[in-house]
């Protein structure tokens, strides 16, 4: 098929095929009963999951281009950019449930996450002072498929980015 974009990830579901990363989240987690219980929901999921890429976004940007030079500057204002992050899963209690929004996985636990374990290999120790976060964290580690995804060679073997900086 055409590629919308003329670039990747591409996702061929029989025959509908669609591109970009978070269109293909919005399309699976809809699929999949993961963008929440009701619109309110999917609206504070979405919110979440754009504070997630416009963080994602400074950390690729800094990988990619200004890593040597800029990787200080970037941990230095981390504790400022996960601030936000933290304030909204205390109020969620995702601490607690493991669940970012309304107590329920969606898309945007695994988007975040993701995004949580490369800002601790990038800076580990960095989730310490955000006892919400740091206990977010743990709990999706510890979900027993990610958790077994985690000790495959597949996972191990994986590269955090694809320039070798982390």
């Amino acid at each position: 098929p055409k590629l919308a974009f003329g670039q990747l990830p591409l996702l061929k579901d029989g025959d509908f095929a669609i591109t970009q990363s978070n269109a293909i989240l919005r399309y699976l987690a809809r699929k999949k009963g993961l963008y929440g219980r009701n619109d309110a929901a999917a609206a504070r999921i979405d919110e979440l999951n754009d504070g997630v890429e416009d963080l994602r976004n400074a950390y690729v940007k800094m990988i990619y281009q200004n890593y040597d030079a800029g990787k200080g500057e970037y941990v230095a204002k981390l504790p400022d950019n996960l601030k936000p992050f933290e304030a909204l899963l205390a109020a969620s209690k995702a601490g607690e449930t493991g669940a970012a929004v309304d107590g329920q996985i969606s898309f945007v636990d695994y988007n975040l996450y993701d995004l949580l374990d490369i800002q601790q290999i990038l800076a580990p120790g960095c989730l310490d002072a955000f006892p919400n976060l740091k206990a977010y964290y743990a709990k999706m580690t510890a979900r027993p498929k990610l958790a077994a995804y985690f000790q495959t060679e597949a996972f191990k073997a994986r590269p955090v980015n694809g320039n070798g900086k982390q």
